[in-house]
């Protein structure tokens, strides 16, 4: 079984490679638990200055890893007796929400490097961290949101876009390209995917040259203000709380039930079709 990350420090950067690139770095729970421990090292070790969080192959990720999200929710549901538990279901995906919100609430600048589908689960990641390069290649968006899904972090959507733009992408699921994500203001700068690499280091590493106490003490500001402006731990609390739900309307289950059907690869694309994007997208 391949490690899900492995780590690496150059010049107080501690650097956090996705390592699944088979599998386009799709989230599971061993990706959640590796990712999670990695950025606690990084955090209690004080030769780390900064963090930049990057991934192998084509894509940086590809959201959850739903074949078997769907297949379990199915099993799940044909035996229990019970009810949906929200209770049970907001603490499962609490821990995901809880992890990729150590991106940003860890003491140390966090930078991430993209490339390729950064979707769905991956942007619940990915727009935690503090900054973010992304690669010509890029394509954010949360395609979930035309059916089983909502995000798990809706602030970060505002925080970045703005309350309107947010609701813009938001209410359609629509993808943002990665020059477009640069114009609008959901990650800090667009390069070639050649370069992308070298810009996302060199920018961790100038970062670094800072003693960890500035560091420190200008995100602590900085979050503090973010926090009274977006209540980072509400927006996850009740984005957990309507993914959940989002997985149990009808229109969900139904999704459910088609992707046990026909298989989640096609089910996503009679989902994403009609609008004509993500892997719907007509090939050049």
């Amino acid at each position: 079984m391949t490690d899900p990350l492995r780590s690496e420090t150059d010049e107080g950067v501690r650097v956090i490679t996705l390592t699944r690139a088979d599998e386009y770095n799709t989230i599971n729970p061993a990706l959640r638990d590796a990712l999670a421990g990695a950025l606690d090292e990084a955090e209690h070790d004080r030769r780390v200055r900064a963090v930049l969080l990057r991934a192998e192959g084509p894509a940086f990720c590809a959201g959850y890893q739903l074949d078997w999200a769907t297949s379990g929710q199915a099993a799940s549901e044909a035996s229990s007796p019970r009810v949906w538990d929200s209770v049970a279901d907001v603490q499962m995906i609490g821990r995901y929400a809880e992890t990729w919100a150590k991106l940003h609430t860890i003491s140390k600048p966090t930078i991430a490097a993209v490339q390729g589908w950064c979707i769905a689960g991956g942007t619940n990641m990915v727009l935690n961290a503090d900054l973010i390069v992304c690669a010509e290649s890029a394509r954010f968006g949360y395609p979930p949101m035309r059916v089983w899904g909502i995000p798990e972090a809706p602030w970060v959507w505002i925080a970045r876009l703005g309350l309107e733009r947010a609701k813009r992408y938001l209410f359609t699921g629509d993808e943002i390209s990665g020059e477009e994500a640069e114009r609008l203001g959901l990650v800090l700068e667009c390069v070639a995917d050649a370069e992308l690499d070298e810009r996302a280091r060199g920018l961790a590493q100038r970062i670094a040259k800072l003693p960890l106490e500035q560091l420190q003490m200008i995100k602590w500001a900085l979050n503090d203000t973010a926090r009274q402006m977006y209540a980072p731990d509400a927006s996850r609390m009740l984005g957990s709380l309507f993914d959940g739900v989002a997985r149990h309307t009808q229109e969900g289950l139904d999704f459910v039930a088609r992707s046990v059907d026909v298989g989640f690869r096609q089910a996503v694309r009679e989902r994403d079709d009609p609008f004509g994007d993500y892997g719907s997208r007509p090939r050049a």
